[in-house]
């Protein structure tokens, strides 16, 4: 029995046909494949000879040419024989593509699995004159000249004897050398810092040179249609896996001598538990990984930095109102038997709910102490500023890591189109730039179609979960009529433990936002699916216009879903009851939830920590225990059981795969967090601490997954952290209105401050001490239990003839009976003043920070100066003197200088 194996093959003699935009063989013809059939025993025998004593070999069978890339395909001879019509069209597809990659200039090599007989592994390799070409293509930034300007002296050095313990081991993560650098040109290699051409390039800017021509390798031709790219060969299953190799295993270090087990370090230096106090190592991280990568574990380190601040600010606030929660007045008289305990409350619902007494919410208004104080006051104010800083520094430090990573002028060249994109180019079009015709995939009136389309979904969606939030609050409406009436009956003994400490509304609320944040979780997992496909049919130019697509529509969904309800609560809840004898009723059946009489703030700070900590929780055991249950259950199923017997690209295999959105998952859980520190922060000073402590872990447990669990990510460039930039603006100046409005209307902080500084006090008297002393008889209305309605009307009345209700209303007996009393109108105008006043400052605030701090640094920008100074002078003016030099007319041969002056002008000199 003989089997098809591709060798290496004269992949020089073929020529390839390069697009004109992409740079790739676009327009091959039809080619087959040259094979070299090879015995079936000498195919295993050949395989088991490479990895024999090196499983950690990173080269051909030779040991010099390096593997850039691993594919992997079953053996359809060991298929069943009623599949091997679609294992042939596989098969033939595949070898066209190999050809495609041989005429291509790559070089492959077929080795067959040693754990299971039907698999195969096909090692790509590109050589010195591929990557040349390729790099030039990619504007691959590489060496030019060591970096000659001085570094400037930074403030923070005088804290290195402290840093140094935070740092990575530099005994094992050496600082890099310092290189001004240039994209890269194969005409002028001479110029570019070459030492050895086998290291020039690192293994991360190969394997995406590499990546970059399987997306774009044909392997189908039917007339006019072409069909390319590794992505549709790996849905269709002609391929089981294309990947990268990780260089070593990641508790081992590599046997091979010239290893640099860059994994190995990443484990110990930062994915490692006992390294959690190490700060990042984000130049390796970048070098192993690539820019995008490295961008991400940048922004997330920062952020988590700069929480620290806010964390510390935060839990000052907490304590502060844990410590005065005994000593506030307010709070005092609700748990006074002499107060709280005499003042009859009205029922709030219809019928079967009963008159309660004050006092019963004694524990919820110490709870609300905490939260609802003029700490908090002042912390949202400081969030404010904080985010202002936070995003302004981040700029100045994305700069500094644009220059240092070689991604300043990554944008200003032109993206690529995606694979994708390039398939589905079935029309023509004049360029209006370049005037040449092109190929695009859809008409202006097919733009519009799909946008539509894709526009009406989301709104459909963002419907349905405005649908869920309703479907929420009747489910508050009819659980509190069940809680209200077991938790305040008289003589359910087995209710008397928890009824000092739970209210109606707090179990109401604590119910609500479990059930909240599980259809948060089911509304999520359906809804990416959809907005994968979405973005799919719209069809996205190039790879940043899909994310930015992609991320736009996520997070317009992410955004009602996960903090509707707490709009719902902050700005809705309790804000339109009426009154006992006229209550306001939802679609005319349910009566309108009520808050506490301190207020809906309590119920706030439950929904936020709900679904802080459970969206937390969730996303760890998705993010790690998935993956590792699953890779203990693919060794456990897996026959060689030692690795010291399996070959890297085979170790690598059993690993698991790589989203296709790679971090884009990551960046939205972070964002989203983001928004509950910002957006609601006024009513829980508590949630940078939880967000500091959270993303402590997630670095680590992002780092382990990496890692550990996953196969090597193939490199991806990016300058910044793309469209998630602006929605951190706009969520930054959204918070200052929101948390504004929070305080006014949510928080009871208004009305208390205009009793404490009013001379009198409507209709119960005056104020002349300027103390909180009577606050409570004086924010609770009285209604006569007479002008009670059949609908509302209480079954028991107990021979009660008034009650009272958190409103400012007359009392009974008035000429305006029931309606808003002057004092309502006074907490009205300083609620609108305190908004506009706060908001007014804050924005000014912000303003002159963001103009005082500029985005770049000055030291940044005279080395991105230098750097292009450099590369006008040796790139350019040294080419032009050789030209110059080589174009001299010779003193005895005029025919020559004749014939080089014509060339001089023919020559074009525009670099």
């Amino acid at each position: 029995m003989y089997t098809g194996a591709l060798f290496m093959l004269g992949c020089h003699t073929f020529d390839c046909v390069q697009s004109e935009t992409m740079g790739g063989c676009h327009n091959v013809c039809w080619f087959f494949p040259l094979l070299l059939h090879v015995p079936h025993h000498r195919f295993n025998r050949l395989a088991k000879a490479e990895f024999n004593g090196k499983p950690d070999s990173l080269f051909f069978n030779d040991g010099v040419r390096r593997i850039d890339f691993i594919l992997v395909y079953e053996d359809e001879d060991k298929k069943e024989f009623e599949k091997r019509h679609t294992f042939q069209r596989h098969k033939r597809r595949r070898e066209y593509f190999e050809a495609s990659l041989m005429k291509m200039g790559m070089e492959l090599e077929a080795t067959k699995s040693v754990v299971d007989e039907k698999l195969l592994f096909v090692k790509v390799h590109m050589p010195w004159d591929v990557l040349c070409t390729y790099a030039e293509v990619l504007h691959i930034k590489v060496p030019l000249q060591p970096n000659d300007l001085t570094s400037h002296y930074s403030p923070w050095r005088i804290f290195s004897c402290i840093t140094k313990h935070f740092q990575p081991n530099e005994e094992l993560i050496g600082k890099e050398s310092d290189f001004f650098t240039a994209p890269f040109e194969k005409e002028r290699q001479g110029y570019f810092h070459i030492k050895d051409k086998d290291l020039f390039f690192t293994p991360s800017m190969r394997s995406k040179m590499a990546f970059y021509i399987l997306t774009r390798a044909p392997y189908e031709i039917r007339g006019n249609v072409k069909k390319f790219g590794i992505t549709k060969l790996l849905n269709s299953g002609v391929y089981k896996a294309a990947y990268p190799l990780h260089d070593c295993r990641f508790n081992v270090k590599s046997k091979e001598p010239d290893c640099p087990n860059e994994r190995y370090l990443l484990y110990n230096e930062w994915a490692h538990p006992k390294s959690f106090y190490k700060m990042q190592p984000l130049d390796l991280i970048r070098k192993y990984y690539g820019e995008k990568i490295g961008i991400y574990f940048a922004w997330l380190g920062f952020y988590t930095t700069m929480l620290a601040l806010a964390a510390v600010v935060g839990l000052a606030c907490f304590i502060y109102g844990y410590k005065t929660q005994e000593t506030s007045t307010w709070s005092k008289e609700v748990c006074d038997p002499e107060i709280g305990g005499q003042i009859v409350m009205c029922p709030q619902c219809d019928h079967f709910c009963q008159y309660w007494r004050l006092n019963s919410t004694c524990e919820a208004s110490k709870k609300l102490c905490i939260f609802d104080n003029y700490g908090t006051l002042v912390f949202a104010v400081f969030m404010s500023v904080w985010v202002t800083l936070f995003l302004e520094f981040w700029k100045r430090y994305q700069a500094e890591l644009e220059y240092e990573w070689d991604t300043v002028e990554f944008l200003e060249q032109e993206e690529l189109p995606r694979p994708e994109y390039e398939a589905k180019c079935i029309y023509e079009r004049k360029n209006p730039i370049t005037g040449v015709k092109e190929k695009i995939p859809y008409t202006t009136c097919g733009r519009c179609v799909r946008v539509s389309i894709g526009i009406g979904t989301v709104l459909f969606w963002i419907m349905l979960i405005l649908a869920s939030v309703v479907a929420i609050t009747v489910y508050r409406l009819a659980v509190f009529f069940a809680f209200s009436t077991s938790l305040r009956t008289q003589g359910l003994k087995e209710l008397e433990p928890i009824k000092e400490y739970v209210t109606p509304q707090m179990a109401t609320s604590v119910t609500a936002s479990l059930i909240n944040f599980i259809a948060i979780m089911i509304l999520n997992t359906v809804y990416e699916r959809v907005a994968i496909w979405i973005t799919d049919f719209e069809l996205p130019r190039t790879k940043t216009d899909y994310e930015n697509s992609l991320t736009l529509k996520m997070f317009l969904f992410q955004f009602v879903n996960y903090y509707s309800s707490c709009f719902y609560i902050a700005f809705a809840k309790g804000k339109a009851v009426g009154y006992p004898g006229k209550p306001v009723y939802l679609v005319g059946a349910y009566r309108n939830e009520e808050c506490d009489p301190g207020g809906c703030m309590i119920e706030l700070t439950t929904q936020l920590s709900i679904i802080m900590s459970g969206k937390a929780i969730w996303n760890n055991i998705q993010e790690v225990l998935l993956p590792w249950v699953k890779n203990l259950i693919s060794r456990h199923c897996t026959r060689v059981t030692s690795e010291n017997t399996i070959p890297r690209w085979e170790q690598d295999y059993r690993l698991q795969p790589v989203s296709k959105l790679g971090l884009f998952y990551e960046y939205l859980e972070m964002v989203i967090q983001f928004g509950f520190v910002t957006l609601f922060v006024a009513s829980f000073p508590l949630a940078p601490v939880l967000a500091l402590v959270n993303n402590l872990f997630e670095i680590r447990v992002d780092a382990w997954k990496m890692v550990t669990q996953f196969r090597r990510i193939v490199p991806e460039k990016a300058q910044d952290i793309g469209a998630w930039q602006p929605i951190l603006q706009g969520v930054a100046i959204l918070a200052v209105a929101t948390n504004a409005m929070i305080t006014a209307f949510t928080s009871d902080m208004i009305p208390r401050l205009v009793y404490y500084w009013s001379f009198s006090v409507y209709p119960y008297g005056s104020n002349t001490d300027h103390t909180m002393k009577g606050y409570i008889n004086s924010s609770l209305s009285v209604f006569s239990t007479s002008d009670f309605s059949n609908a509302s009307s209480p079954i028991d009345s107990f021979n009660i003839s008034t009650c009272r209700y958190r409103d400012f209303r007359y009392p009974p007996g008035h000429p305006r009976q029931y309606e808003h009393n002057v004092y309502y109108w006074h907490v009205i105008a300083a609620k609108l003043a305190f908004i506009i006043v706060v908001e007014h400052i804050v924005y000014f605030t912000k303003f002159i920070l963001s103009y005082m701090i500029p985005d770049v640094p000055y030291a940044v920008k005279e080395q991105i100066k230098r750097e292009k100074y450099l590369t006008q002078v040796i790139l350019h003016e040294t080419n032009l003197k050789l030209v110059t030099k080589r174009l001299k007319p010779s003193d005895d041969d005029t025919a020559d200088h004749t014939e080089m002056t014509e060339s001089n002008e023919e020559t074009d000199l525009d670099f």
